[in-house]
C-alpha cells in the first residue's frame, strides 16, 4: 500500500489538472467534492455543496478576502475564477489600463519608458493598424483559446509560417547578402542532406543496426523527403519555387537552379528552420481579431469591477492571520491601504523584488535571483502593403542574421491600402543595444536593415513605435528566464507559498512568455488556496 499511494495521489492530480484544462477552476472544485477529496466534515463546516454549472457560494459565506496584485491575464485568470467560487476579491492594477505585457498599441497610444523616452503612437486609425508590443498569438493548444471560446473573443489564424517569405544573411559566404525564398533554402538543404544520408546509407557507412529491409524504408523516406532522383542524386525540386511561373496551355514555367551544397550549406539558413516547427510555433496558431488586447478585455468586462487602477504597490505584509498591503493612488497621490487573509501577487519578480515585502528569506532570495529576458519590438506603418502587392508575401516572416533577427508580416488585413509591419521582434543582446537607442534611431535602424529585404521601405514608410521592454515601468523585462538548474534550485520555492502570499504568473509555469503561462499558473494557485480554505 505505501508503494501505490504515490502513484495514486499523482494520478489524482493529474486527473484534476486535465479537468480544470477543459472546464475551468470551477469544475476542479467540483469533481473535487464528488471524488470525496474534500472531507464531509470540511463540507458541512464550510457549507459546500458541490455546484451545478459553475455555482460555488461556499468561500464567499466564509468572508474570505483576496487580494490581487496586477490586473494582467494571470491577476484577472485569478479574480474571475476566485469570483465563480463566491470569493471576495480586489485586484490593485498599477497602470490606468489592464493586461500587463498584453498591450496593443494603437493610434494615441502614448509610453514614457524608464530614462525619459515618449512616445506617441501616430500609426493611422483602423481595426488592422496596430502593434501588439508584447504577445502576439495563441497556440492552438494553450489554455488561452479556452477563455476566447468562452468569452466569445473573435479570433482569426495568425499566419506563422509562410514558405514565401525571405532568409537573409550577411558574411556567409556565396549567398551573403543574397535574399532567399524561404521555400528554396529548404527545399536545398534537406535535398542535399537527404543525399549524403541516403549514398552513406547505401554505402554501409552507417553505424546503425538495420536489417537490409530497414534500410531499403530508410532510402524510400530519404528518397520522397528530399525529392532525390532514382540515382539518390539531389537535382533541385519544384518544393522550391520557379523562376517563371507554370501557367495556361504550353507554359510549363522555368524551375529554379537548386544551389551548389557548399553555399547553401554555409549560408546559415538552415539554423532558422526549426523555429518553425518546435512545439509551440507549429501551425495553427491564432491572435484576436482587432488586436491581442481583446482578450484583457474580455476579462476587465467580468472583473473590472473589483479592479482599482493606478494603484502603485508600496509594501506587502503579512501575519499569521492575514496580509496588509501599502499601496499609492496615482491620481491622488493618497497612501491607502487593504487588508484580507490571503494575497495572489502576480508582479513581474524584477519589480518585486524592489518592493518591500514579508517574504521569508528563502523566498526573498529566490525573487532576487530571478532573470528577466530582454526584448524590443518596432511597428512600422507603411502607406502601402508593398510586401504584398509586389513580393506576394500574406502573413509570416522573413528571418536574417542581422541585428533585427526577423520582420513578421501583419496576418490581417489583406488587400488592404496600408500597413503595420513588425519590423524587428530582438532579443538577448540584440534588444538591449536597439533598446539603448533614442526612439529616432532605433527607427533608423529598423529601416536601414529592412531595406536590405525590401528596398521599397524608405518610399513607402510613414510612422513607428517601439518598445523596449527592460524600459518600460512596471514590466523592468520581457518575461521570468531560468537556467536548468534554477528550475531544480530557486524555482520550487517560489512556487510554493509564503506564509499567506502566493506568487502567480508567466513567471511561475513551464511556458514563461505566454499567456497561458498566466493563466495556467493563475487555475494552480485558485485550486491551492481553495483547498486551504475547505481545510481552515
Amino acid at each position: 500500500m505505501d508503494k501505490k499511494e504515490p502513484v495514486m495521489e499523482m494520478t489524482r492530480r493529474q486527473f484534476l489538472t486535465k479537468v480544470g484544462k477543459i472546464g475551468g477552476t470551477a469544475a476542479v472544485f467540483s469533481m473535487m467534492g464528488t471524488l470525496g477529496l474534500l472531507s464531509p466534515e470540511t463540507l458541512k463546516a464550510a457549507e459546500f455543496t458541490p455546484p451545478n454549472q459553475g455555482d460555488l457560494t461556499s468561500a464567499h459565506r466564509k468572508g474570505k478576502k483576496v487580494i490581487i496584485l496586477g490586473a494582467g491575464i494571470a491577476g484577472m485568470t485569478a479574480a474571475y475564477e476566485l469570483g465563480l467560487a463566491g470569493y471576495d476579491c480586489t485586484i490593485l492594477e498599477a497602470r490606468p489600463r489592464s493586461g500587463g505585457r498584453i498591450w496593443t498599441v494603437r493610434r494615441g497610444t502614448a509610453e514614457t519608458e524608464i530614462g525619459g523616452i515618449k512616445q506617441v503612437a501616430r500609426f493611422d486609425e483602423g481595426e488592422t493598424m496596430y502593434l501588439n508590443a508584447g504577445p502576439m498569438r495563441i497556440p492552438q493548444f494553450h489554455s488561452t483559446m479556452e477563455y476566447c471560446r468562452k468569452f466569445g473573443v473573435a479570433i482569426e489564424p495568425f499566419n506563422n509560417v509562410n514558405e514565401h517569405g525571405y532568409y537573409y544573411n550577411e558574411n556567409v559566404g556565396a549567398l551573403s547578402g543574397q535574399k532567399v525564398r524561404k521555400r528554396a533554402a529548404k527545399a536545398d538543404v534537406r535535398g542535399y542532406v537527404a543525399e549524403m544520408l541516403a549514398k552513406a546509407v547505401n554505402q554501409n557507412a552507417l553505424d546503425l543496426p538495420l536489417t537490409p529491409d530497414e534500410k531499403l524504408k530508410l532510402v524510400d523516406y530519404l528518397k520522397r523527403e528530399g525529392d532525390l532522383s532514382a540515382d539518390l542524386f539531389y537535382k533541385g525540386s519544384e518544393r522550391g519555387g520557379y523562376i517563371e511561373e507554370p501557367g495556361g496551355k504550353l507554359d510549363a514555367g522555368v524551375r529554379r537552379d537548386p544551389f551548389d551544397m557548399k553555399s547553401i550549406i554555409t549560408s546559415g539558413f538552415g539554423i532558422f528552420f526549426a523555429s518553425e516547427y518546435s512545439y509551440d510555433q507549429q501551425m495553427m496558431m491564432f491572435h484576436p481579431v482587432g488586436g491581442i488586447d481583446a482578450i484583457p478585455r474580455a476579462f476587465e468586462k467580468r472583473v473590472g469591477h473589483m479592479i482599482e487602477f493606478n494603484s502603485e504597490v508600496k509594501e506587502i505584509r503579512q501575519n499569521d492571520s492575514g496580509v496588509r498591503i501599502v499601496y499609492t493612488n496615482a491620481k491622488t497621490g493618497a497612501t491607502q491601504e487593504l487588508t484580507g487573509e490571503y494575497c495572489i501577487c502576480t508582479i513581474p519578480l524584477s519589480v518585486l523584488k524592489s518592493i518591500p515585502a514579508d517574504f521569508s528569506k528563502e523566498m526573498a532570495d529566490a525573487i532576487g535571483k530571478v532573470n528577466y529576458a530582454s526584448a524590443g519590438k518596432i511597428g512600422l506603418q507603411f502607406k502601402r502593403r508593398f510586401w504584398e502587392e509586389d513580393e506576394q508575401i500574406y502573413g509570416g516572416s522573413s528571418l536574417t542574421n542581422m541585428d533585427i533577427t526577423q520582420m513578421y508580416y501583419p496576418p490581417t488585413g489583406y488587400f488592404g491600402k496600408k500597413g503595420v509591419l513588425l519590423g524587428y521582434y530582438v532579443t538577448g543582446a540584440n534588444a538591449d543595444k536597439i533598446g539603448s537607442m533614442p526612439v529616432a534611431d532605433r527607427e533608423n535602424y529598423a529601416l536601414s536593415q529592412a531595406a536590405k529585404i525590401h528596398p521599397q521601405v524608405y518610399r513607402e514608410f510613414e510612422a513607428s513605435f517601439s518598445v523596449h521592454w527592460k524600459n518600460i515601468k512596471y514590466n523592468v523585462g520581457a518575461w521570468g528566464s531560468y537556467s536548468a538548474e534554477e528550475r531544480k534550485t530557486i524555482y520550487p520555492t517560489l512556487c510554493k507559498p509564503d506564509g499567506r502570499i502566493y506568487l502567480c504568473g508567466e513567471h511561475i509555469s513551464y511556458i514563461p512568455a505566454w499567456m497561458a503561462g498566466g493563466i495556467d499558473s493563475a487555475r494552480k494557485v485558485v485550486t491551492e488556496i481553495h483547498e486551504r480554505v475547505m481545510k481552515e
